[in-house]
């Protein structure tokens, strides 16, 4: 992990993704930005406001209701020798990209035997909770994960949300982050002011363990650390592992936290069925299978179209309650 930080300060998830965007657009003339509602508005979230006024319209650039227009803009720039973000308001919108993404975006390097780069960020929401239904609700990190020539992040805390982002828009392929909506305000954290980059496929212990290791994406990090202080009181040692990346995955240090502890649980929200979830349980359950005392686990959201009524939504979701009930059946604590 690169790190010069000489100031470190207390800054929320979305203010930490503004900063990454800022230091690499005052580093390299080549980095803009393009979607929906991203100049004066600064995005649905807010999380761009007063980025306009910095870098101007040319670098802030609003675009007309068209996903898969200023998509390919993004790509052809980005084959130009610009490193274009493309901002996707709502990562149930991905439905509308898939062609630019992965048959353009994914293979032109590829398919043009190596004459062509195309270094661009796709930059998608993520998660429920938010009561948007279910259309602008989903997790959809699996599908860009399926695709050889994509990169796929997903961080959990602003320090990795920096340092991540500022990796995504150095890296010469195109590199797809997701980001959670309710993370943006909730979840806070200390971020150095200064500059410094988080390599792609590298995973972090967030809370080290003996008894279980959960290995958690995006929001459900934070669920897993509070269901492992819930765990603790009842004699039970949680390590939780954040791969951070989807692709690439840094598959030897899930390996090595399950052969430590002998039993796993998967967190993702995420549908289970065919998701990252039945990935990272594959990986473990192939790397670690003679070290392991019960099943690999899943714990994802529910298979349902995401509701509007706020108690049905929250039920799709795994909570901390789900944490410690699933641990204590694999660890035979009643």
């Amino acid at each position: 992990m690169l790190e010069t930080a000489t100031s470190v300060r207390e800054l929320s998830f979305g203010d930490a993704i503004k900063e990454a965007i800022a230091q690499e657009m005052r580093r390299d003339p080549r980095v803009v930005l393009m979607g929906e509602d991203v100049a004066e508005a600064g995005t649905t979230f807010k999380v761009l406001t007063g980025l306009v006024d910095e870098f101007g319209k040319d670098r802030i650039i609003d675009t007309p209701i068209s996903e898969a227009g200023f998509s390919g803009i993004g790509v052809g720039a980005a084959m130009a020798g610009m490193r274009p973000i493309v901002d996707i308001m709502f990562g149930d919108f991905l439905t509308i990209i898939m062609d630019q993404m992965v048959n353009q975006a994914a293979k032109i390097h590829y398919m043009s035997g190596g004459k062509w780069r195309v270094p661009m960020v796709f930059r998608l929401t993520m998660g429920a909770t938010r009561r948007s239904a279910a259309q602008h609700s989903q997790s959809l990190h699996a599908w860009p994960s399926h695709i050889p020539g994509l990169k796929v992040i997903v961080p959990s805390t602003p320090y990795d949300a920096k340092g991540l982002f500022k990796a995504a828009v150095r890296d010469d392929n195109p590199c797809v982050i997701f980001e959670h909506k309710i993370s943006y305000r909730k979840v806070k954290g200390p971020v150095p002011e200064d500059d410094y980059v988080i390599p792609l496929g590298v995973a972090d212990v967030k809370r080290e363990g003996r008894d279980i290791t959960i290995i958690a994406t995006s929001s459900m990090v934070q669920t897993a650390l509070a269901g492992a202080k819930l765990c603790e009181e009842i004699g039970i040692d949680v390590e939780v592992v954040d791969p951070r990346t989807m692709w690439p995955l840094d598959e030897q240090t899930l390996i090595e936290s399950v052969k430590k502890t002998s039993r796993c649980i998967i967190m993702d929200e995420g549908y289970g069925r065919y998701g990252v979830s039945a990935e990272l349980a594959a990986v473990v359950a192939e790397g670690a299978f003679y070290n392991l005392d019960a099943p690999v686990t899943r714990l994802c959201a529910m298979h349902v179209p995401i509701p509007f009524s706020p108690a049905l939504e929250d039920t799709t979701v795994p909570s901390e309650k789900d944490v410690v009930k699933l641990a204590q059946q694999l660890c035979k604590r009643t």
